[in-house]
């Protein structure tokens, strides 16, 4: 197992190399640049201000150059925020995304795998049906609607929640109310869908019948035989679904107004900061690598049928 986990990890240099090499080639090929967007300046200036970003030199010498301050721990400068670095801005952001992103994930889980427990066992009745009714609206509506009906009900109409802000401001942890709810919806639902389906094939195998048989309560049948079996199928999801919770919630930030790095990331596509973009894309990457990482660990505790040689 311990040798298993440290080649697996290894592993993950050279796929978030790749990763890096695509992400900086489609950069540099895009049409446009960083200063196409700013006001009319002479050939000279643009000159100058290439030759200070090293974009003057060539493709394959930008490369090195920036790889080898992604090795030191320097993203590089930001073209369009000159008063702090990409690392600056990325790492003051990702913390807000990342407990945004966290929070909204526990919550999915637990509720999903509650709503898809109850479901599958009340299969084929009015509460199957409708678990399962409210989950294909958490897969169908996307969340551009989700916040904004949840800001016109519990902010406009019955004015309970604030419209926006983050937990440092006057509201504090209020804030995090709409935010969360409306970023989970759809995890929730994929959640539910994934655990009545997999409850229902565990309640048929042939252990789940031999504990009934041995008279075991249904409640220690769940907990201690179905539920461990059942997870196996969430936790594959789990590990993608972090980091797609995570850059998802670039909707729901520019939505509620909070500082994560979502911000950063659309607001550096439109100015074509190569820097800001590499650096978010490296950022995302990594934890994405890592939730897989971690979820093939997970899984060999879960289910001792699997072995790592």
């Amino acid at each position: 197992m311990t040798k298993y986990i440290i080649k697996r990890f290894l592993g993950m240099i050279p796929t978030l190399f790749v990763i890096i090499t695509l992400a900086f080639i489609i950069m540099r090929l895009a049409p446009g640049g960083p200063f196409d967007q700013e006001r009319q300046v002479s050939d000279l200036v643009k000159a100058n201000l290439e030759a200070k970003y090293h974009l003057d030199e060539s493709m394959p010498k930008q490369f090195i150059r920036y790889l080898s301050g992604i090795v030191r721990g320097d993203f590089g400068p930001s073209f369009k925020y000159s008063d702090h670095d990409v690392a600056f801005f990325i790492f003051t952001s990702l913390p807000h995304s990342l407990l945004l992103g966290t929070i909204a994930l526990l919550l999915a889980t637990f509720m999903g795998v509650f709503v898809g427990i109850i479901a599958a066992l009340n299969q084929n009745t009015w509460i199957d049906y409708s678990a399962m009714s409210l989950a294909v609206i958490g897969i169908s509506v996307p969340l551009f609607v989700v916040g904004p009906v949840l800001m016109l009900i519990f902010a406009m109409k019955l004015q309970w929640l604030p419209t926006s802000g983050w937990i440092t401001g006057r509201d504090g942890w209020v804030t995090l109310l709409m935010p969360v709810l409306t970023l989970s919806f759809p995890y929730f639902a994929n959640i539910a869908r994934l655990s009545r389906s997999s409850v229902l094939d565990v309640i048929r195998s042939d252990y789940v019948r031999t504990a009934k048989a041995k008279g075991l309560s249904q409640t220690v049948i769940i907990l201690k035989h179905v539920l461990k079996g059942a997870m196996l199928p969430i936790v594959s999801y789990l590990g993608p679904a972090f980091s797609g919770i995570i850059t998802g919630s670039v909707v729901v930030e520019k939505i509620f107004r909070i500082p994560g790095l979502g911000n950063f990331f659309v607001q550096s596509s439109l100015n074509r900061d190569y820097t800001m973009i590499m650096g978010v894309i490296i950022v995302y990457s990594t934890i994405l690598i890592l939730m897989n990482f971690l979820v093939d660990i997970i899984y060999s505790f879960l289910d001792p049928r699997i072995s790592y040689r």
